[in-house]
């Protein structure tokens, strides 16, 4: 799968209250959560994104709280990948479970600027600034992240399983 998307750009510790504000917890719907996020970092957002655009950040992307919200916020809110330099540990796992693809790489997240269109190949991890012409590697999804990732997360891949 190739994602086509223009990028929006945010620093080093993004955490997950700015993701998805506390206040707005009291929902756990998807279309709901979308609508706020991001609100508290970058208040235009939701206004100015297109599904298939992405988000690009520095280093401990989706630190703080471990709360599920904040991946399915970002995916709610039709943004198609998350390029960070790393990720917090706790959203990386959650955004694979919920079918979020997110990819590490440090090149792409010093080199991509903000409103780049970019080209992400889910397959190799080939990350294409298309505007300033250059390429990134970061590391492929394993196969059964893959998976996870085509069934729009975990709980569909044991679904699948367990129909069969």
């Amino acid at each position: 799968m190739i994602a086509k998307g223009t990028a929006f750009k945010y620093s080093d510790n993004v955490d997950t209250d700015v993701i998805i504000p506390a206040r707005y917890l009291n929902s756990s719907d998807p279309e709901e959560l979308a609508k706020h996020c991001m609100e508290d970092i970058d208040a235009e957002f939701v206004n100015k994104m297109k599904p298939g655009d992405m988000i690009v950040a520095g280093a401990n992307f989706g630190c703080g709280s471990s709360r599920e919200h904040a991946p399915i916020a970002i995916k709610a809110a039709g943004v198609s990948c998350v390029i960070a330099a790393t990720f917090a540990r706790i959203f990386y796992r959650n955004a694979i479970n919920i079918g979020l693809p997110i990819f590490e790489c440090s090149a792409a997240s010093k080199k991509i600027s903000a409103e780049d269109e970019l080209e992400v190949n889910f397959s190799t991890g080939t990350i294409t600034n298309v505007t300033k012409g250059e390429s990134y590697q970061a590391q492929p999804f394993p196969e059964f992240m893959q998976a996870i990732i085509k069934a729009d997360g975990l709980v569909n891949v044991v679904k699948e399983k367990l129909a069969k």
